[in-house]
């Protein structure tokens, strides 16, 4: 039997988009500092991943869109918003439906 592969997404920032991040998100103090504290961090956490044979996707992220996306929902942006949005844009890319709740 061929075993199915589940791809994991991950919110992936631009350095120019990273001030915009901290001051949307309301949890900027659990962000890290830096973009680059923040890639260095994010990189070695795709590597452990990828080191027990996950399959990652780096989702490059619109903060605007993200922003918009959160405030149709009523919700604030934060890990868990980040984590659905980019959860939903895997489902679109990959053309699966929406999770219900």
């Amino acid at each position: 039997m061929e075993e199915e592969h589940q791809i994991v997404g991950v919110c992936w920032f631009q350095p120019e988009q990273w001030d915009r991040l901290k001051e949307i998100s309301d949890d900027r103090d659990a962000l890290e500092d830096s973009y680059e504290e923040w890639r260095r961090n994010a990189s070695s956490t795709i590597h452990e991943l990828m080191a027990v044979d996950q399959i990652i996707e780096k989702v490059k992220i619109n903060l605007e869109e993200l922003l918009i996306w959160c405030n149709e929902k009523g919700v604030l942006v934060n890990s868990e918003s980040r984590a659905e949005y980019v959860a939903l844009l895997m489902r679109q890319k990959y053309n699966q439906p929406p999770l219900t709740v």
